[in-house]
């Protein structure tokens, strides 16, 4: 059973300030369902090797976490194995880290079956990191098979290569699920379809903004995290105009690497997106930090030169009204939504509608190329004389 009371350790590192990092910290402990009892904060010019924080602030976590009756201590940077095995020896509590703990969220909330597969490779890969001097009890040595004698394998190499052969297994079974994401999005590009991907910082409202704009009934909750699983829908936008639109994961500032690693085929949905709907937090004192870190994110995985429009959602929870604001050309940069109530959902539609209307005149639609077995029946027609199309036919049905 999951302990429940946690101290939380919110740590500046350099010259880089977070405003919202002990907040954070705390909207991502309650949502792996802990409840947070306590706040230390600690500023380094750079981790010490054996404790990040230093000795003698471990000293003052101990005591603090005592007197809070604390159960576990949650630390929104990285730890090395080292460190945290350093930490938990020094409080006599268990230590959980930035990247287990999304890990520990994303684990609960993905649903589908590629969800599911991509985050155990991810805690795969982040156990395989702690298997080199991580825990004393995978040293143990086994004895050799039968009468052939040796010293036998430690159990570390054997954990060490079975966890070698699931994350094999793990990624040959996302490469199949790929291959049919991928065909399904030829499917699309063939069809001469808007293809339009939400993106965002976690619990900036891009699920609350899919479902108004599609009709949709995903999963949407004021929540980090909250849906994990791409969701794609067809969109109506005009008379003239219908959009398939893909709701993606959320991203945060840390997202460990070995996530945005195994959600490559997930994300590949933004990176194939023939426009970007940017979605920000307009009523977040720290918007401006968060479009940062998903530019960053999406800099990583090589989707930066998809074009961006930024939509500004629950301005009902701020004095701004909706309005599309536009570049020097005249063309949408910015809208000003509430996904909640509805407010300046017309704007938007209009706004993906005219970036619409651009790319069809940009991007002209061609003749696809035909495929092997439909040029071999033209060829075919193209010999045949009137008088024997009709048996031809005939005879192709059968």
């Amino acid at each position: 059973m999951k302990t429940s009371r946690a101290f939380l350790v919110s740590v500046i590192v350099g010259r880089v300030v977070y405003q919202d990092s002990a907040e954070e910290l705390a909207l991502l402990v309650k949502s792996d369902d802990y409840e947070p009892v306590g706040l230390m904060q600690a500023r380094r010019d750079k981790p010490d090797p054996a404790f990040f924080i230093g000795s003698g602030k471990v000293d003052e976590l101990a005591e603090l976490a005592r007197e809070a009756n604390a159960q576990i201590v949650v630390f929104d940077v990285p730890l090395s194995a080292a460190q945290q095995r350093n930490i938990e020896r020094a409080i006599d509590l268990p230590v959980l880290d930035r990247t287990q703990l999304i890990l520990d969220i994303f684990r609960a909330r993905a649903k589908s079956r590629e969800g599911r597969l991509q985050v155990e490779l991810a805690q795969l890969e982040h156990l395989s990191t702690r298997l080199v001097r991580g825990w004393t009890h995978l040293e143990r040595q086994r004895g050799g098979l039968g009468k052939t004698g040796g010293p036998g394998e430690k159990q570390i190499e054997l954990d060490r290569r079975m966890i070698g052969v699931r994350m094999k297994q793990l990624r040959d079974q996302l490469k199949r699920l790929a291959r049919q994401r991928d065909t399904q999005r030829r499917s699309r590009s063939r069809s001469d379809t808007l293809s339009v991907s939400l993106v965002g910082y976690t619990n900036a409202g891009k699920s609350t903004l899919f479902n108004r704009l599609t009709r949709a009934k995903s999963y949407a909750a004021d929540q980090l995290f909250a849906t994990l699983d791409t969701t794609a829908r067809r969109c109506w936008i005009s008379d003239e105009e219908t959009v398939v639109a893909s709701d993606t994961v959320g991203f945060i500032r840390g997202l460990p690497h070995q996530l945005v690693e195994a959600f490559k085929s997930t994300l590949d949905e933004t990176v194939h997106a023939d426009l970007l709907l940017h979605v920000v937090d307009a009523s977040s004192p720290v918007r401006e930090d968060q479009i940062r870190d998903v530019n960053a994110v999406l800099e990583e995985i090589k989707a930066d030169d998809v074009p961006v429009i930024l939509v500004y959602n629950k301005i009902d929870n701020t004095t701004l009204t909706p309005e599309i604001v536009r570049h020097p050309d005249g063309k949408p940069k910015a809208v000003f939504v509430s996904a909640l109530t509805g407010a300046g959902m017309d704007e938007l539609r209009k706004a993906i509608g005219e970036f619409a209307g651009n790319w069809r005149i940009e991007n002209p639609s061609e003749p696809r190329e035909l495929e092997p077995w439909e040029e071999e029946i033209a060829e075919e027609r193209a010999n045949l004389s009137d008088d024997n199309i009709e048996n031809y036919l005939t005879r192709r049905k059968k």
